[in-house]
């Protein structure tokens, strides 16, 4: 019988139950497992999570949210900066392989599976293999990092919209629309973007966004070692130095509410800045 860690190896493309003839398929759950914090996935998710074979997981997902599942054998398929374990094709042949050896399998994402994170692609290449496959829906990381501070990303008054965009380009710079995201009055939520909080700052400030526009980054959202630092746009780049978890990038008038001198463990850092009501309401 093989062991535990022999079941949590490396992934490969191999038949899991051996070639004893036909069997009923698989079918693949795209889920979502939020931002960190276990109390924060949804019902259906824990669901899914019990109910699996096999886990092929992202590395932004956190420990006790993978013991939900200890009945699960693990595939670790986490991309990080400069390395990936299984490029992207890679992972949706994997998904398609298990699920063709009949298992129940869970491709567990951090956040939510449609933003940012490539659930797209994995579905098509299901639905293209004739494999059964549904998406349960995650907390994203910006929803979790705005209710934690307490800094709305609508906010009657200071913020009609918010938008979500990525600070990352597979070659070069992001390529955004700089102009609609420089108006007053929104909320532009940056993922991936600490890399590029300079190149963003210089950016939005160009297409005239205010530099004293406030900003606040939240590194490891929903997490014991959540961070908060609360800055302006000119003052982006400088306060995104050192940061080395997942971290987001939160610019707008209503981030001016966000609560950083709270009690508890969280690493909490506040830049010298101040906001005014005043500031709050008018966008200036």
């Amino acid at each position: 019988m093989a062991s535990t860690s022999d079941r949590k190896a490396a992934p490969r493309l191999v038949a899991l139950r051996g070639g004893e003839g036909e069997r009923a398929l698989g079918r693949v759950t795209l889920v979502g497992a939020g931002p960190g914090d276990p109390d924060l996935l949804t019902i259906k998710a824990l669901k899914a999570l019990q109910a699996a074979d096999v886990l092929v997981h992202d590395g932004l997902v956190s420990a006790e949210i993978l013991d939900l599942a200890p009945q699960a054998r693990r595939i670790d398929v986490a991309k990080r900066k400069s390395r990936h374990t299984l490029p992207q094709d890679d992972i949706n042949q994997l998904l398609v392989a298990l699920a063709r050896e009949g298992l129940e399998v869970v491709r567990l994402k951090g956040g939510d599976p449609f933003l940012f994170g490539r659930g797209g692609e994995e579905l098509s290449a299901c639905r293209e293999a004739g494999i059964d496959c549904t998406v349960v829906p995650g907390v994203t990381a910006a929803l979790a990092a705005s209710a934690g501070a307490g800094a709305p990303l609508t906010h009657r008054g200071s913020a009609q919209a918010v938008t979500f965009v990525t600070g990352h380009a597979a070659h070069g710079e992001p390529d955004l629309d700089w102009t609609a995201l420089a108006r007053r009055n929104q909320t532009v939520v940056v993922y991936m973007g600490v890399s590029t909080a300079g190149f963003i700052a210089d950016r939005l400030t160009a297409a005239g966004r205010a530099g004293a526009t406030p900003a606040l980054i939240v590194e490891n959202a929903s997490r014991a070692d959540e961070r908060r630092i609360l800055t302006t746009l000119a003052g982006l780049a400088t306060a995104a130095e050192g940061l080395k978890g997942p971290a987001l990038l939160m610019v707008g008038e209503a981030m001016a509410m966000a609560e950083i001198g709270i009690s508890g463990d969280l690493n909490l850092t506040k830049d010298e800045v101040s906001f005014t009501a005043q500031h709050m309401s008018s966008g200036q």
